[in-house]
């Protein structure tokens, strides 16, 4: 890996203030245990004015990177191509991410990759075993070097620097960052002599043992994936716990196949090289920040805005880039990506290396571990809101769970006559408009096995209960991307659903509004409501694709 170093930008050029403090809000949000907080409590993390505050959150707003919810600031999911930035231009997890998956699959145990950043370990790919004691470590999250086993390995390799650097960080314990909180020096085996025994340890015998420094009963055992002139580029990890394995255990039981994997997962990075397409300079494009200077004036911060449209195209090739490509991918005169590039470089988020720039893991703090784990009803509820502001008519998402529906997200309109439906309510699926949708994106034989098998009762005198007919509304709701249904589950109820798709194109949910038959014709629903509920699938569609990028969204 290239040193975080400063060669290649003049200088001359000074760090755009206002990237600096937009990048601290953008931190401020992602430690919050739910990716939100008001002004207030912004300008309490940060030391910023709220003044200043105020204008970063309405840049940030304005980009797609913040959502103001009531007094409230929260991330979305878009804040991800910034924090997904590392993992889309350093191809690690994407080499190696699937011979984690089969050695946890071989082991059976929790198994991760992860690599330094500074003086934390990152996390950069994990699969873990579903059990009632499991590992929750999730891909973005950090750990303290001294308090995990991929830390000694990577501190067997440090510099005197690199050394004063973490002591540094050991005399403010209560700095934010970590998913576990750094030990006290009073902790067994954090003090300094303790720690560099093991990392000396490490460096002889090529691997390291964690025997429950992290937290009681979790013990672990990694060893280095080296590139071809012998450095550590990350650590693979075993995971277990005190009730399955004591951590001699554990080493005695997969140290041999874990080094082998590594020695293979070494190979294959070694033999890796970009595609011809990821090589290739990034298309050119308009500089978007012009048009809402104009609009916005003074509020709208457009060195911020440019600064992170440079973060977010450090992950346009693939591959390390020249000041020129990256200028061109975030469309910018190579001034403006200079500056930017410094900033992003002092704060820790970028490095150089003859000129060629790369993203660190450190960009994965902005909120990517926060983010990646949100559940499908998770990311439709904003979008729900904002549909009940637009039409006011209640709304939910559900997904199919066996012949049912199931409700993961719903927001109701404020109406005295309400249908009273909340998250976890089932319904046959072959009677409302959701199910409907759910069905209709299934594969033929699996949409002809689900209809031969389930009984189909008449709930109202509008039921259709015949397969032949309901396989044809099947096939016409596949072909017209939409499904109503009249009084078919309750009498007095319509209702109007659209799909949800995941990165395939599949469909993993649906959305729908329910209306009051007495109240909007079908006529009425298809002209005014179906409109404004496609786009609102479109928003949750395209969140769940942020998020998605490298692992399944949840249902719920």
């Amino acid at each position: 890996m290239p040193q975080n170093s400063t060669a290649g930008v003049s200088d001359e050029t000074a760090p755009a203030g206002p990237l600096e403090r937009g990048l601290a809000v953008l931190r401020a949000l992602a430690s919050a245990p739910d990716g939100r907080l008001r002004a207030s409590e912004l300008a309490r993390a940060t030391g910023l004015a709220r003044s200043t505050v105020d204008r970063i959150a309405s840049t940030l707003v304005h980009i797609g990177h913040l959502r103001a919810d009531d007094r409230d600031l929260a991330l979305t999911p878009r804040v991800m191509e910034l924090s997904g930035v590392y993992l889309r231009a350093v191809a690690l997890a994407d080499i190696l991410g699937p011979r984690v998956e089969a050695l946890a699959d071989e082991l059976d145990e929790s198994v991760s990759l992860a690599v330094p950043d500074v003086d934390a370990v990152r996390f950069i790919a994990q699969t873990t075993r579903r059990r009632t004691l499991s590992v929750t470590f999730r891909t973005g999250d950090a750990l303290p070097v001294e308090s995990c086993a991929p830390g000694s390995l990577f501190a067997a390799e440090w510099t005197p620097e690199q050394y004063e650097i973490w002591r540094e960080r050991r005399s403010d314990p209560d700095r934010p960052g970590f998913t576990v909180p750094p030990p006290r020096s009073a902790s067994p085996g954090s003090d300094e002599a303790a720690f560099t025994r093991r990392a000396a340890a490490a460096l002889a015998q090529r691997w390291s043992v964690d025997d429950q420094f992290i937290e009681p009963g979790l013990v672990a055992v990694a060893v280095p994936v080296r590139d071809t002139a012998g450095r550590t580029l990350c650590a693979l990890s075993v995971v277990s716990h005190t009730s399955r394995h004591s951590a001699g255990s554990l080493h005695d039981t997969v140290l041999d196949r874990m080094q082998r994997a590594a020695a293979e997962m070494a190979s294959a990075l070694a033999h890796h090289s970009p595609d011809a397409a990821a090589r290739q300079a990034p298309p050119a494009r308009d500089d978007t920040s012009l048009a809402p200077k104009e609009e916005l004036g003074p509020a709208y911060l457009q060195s911020l805005a440019r600064g992170l449209s440079v973060l977010a195209a450090l992950g346009t090739t693939g591959n390390a880039m020249a000041l020129s490509a990256v200028a061109q991918a975030a469309a910018l005169p190579r001034a403006t990506a200079r500056r930017s590039l410094l900033t992003l470089q002092q704060a820790g988020y970028a490095t150089s290396d003859g000129g060629f720039f790369l993203p660190t893991p450190r960009v994965l703090e902005l909120g990517y571990s926060l983010l990646s784990r949100l559940t499908v009803g998770e990311l439709a509820q904003p979008h729900l809101a904002a549909l009940v502001a637009r039409i006011h008519e209640s709304t939910s998402v559900a997904v199919l769970d066996g012949d049912d529906i199931r409700y993961v997200a719903r927001v109701a309109a404020g109406r005295i006559m309400s249908v009273n439906i909340t998250v976890g309510t089932r319904f046959p699926a072959y009677a409302t408009s959701m199910g409907r949708v759910l069905l209709a994106g299934l594969p033929a034989g699996e949409r002809h096995a689900r209809l031969e098998r389930t009984t189909l009762r008449p709930l109202t005198g509008h039921t259709i209960t015949s397969r032949t007919a309901l396989a044809g509304v099947l096939d016409r709701t596949a072909a017209a991307g939409h499904a109503m249904v009249d009084e078919e589950l309750e009498e007095g109820l319509r209702s109007l659903a659209v799909p949800v798709l995941d990165r395939s194109g599949a469909v993993i949910a649906a959305v729908n509004v329910s209306l009051h038959a007495g109240r909007t014709s079908a006529a009425e629903a298809h002209t005014t409501i179906l409109p404004a509920l496609r786009e609102c699938a479109a928003a949750i569609t395209a969140d769940v694709a942020l998020v998605s990028e490298r692992q399944q969204v949840r249902t719920g």
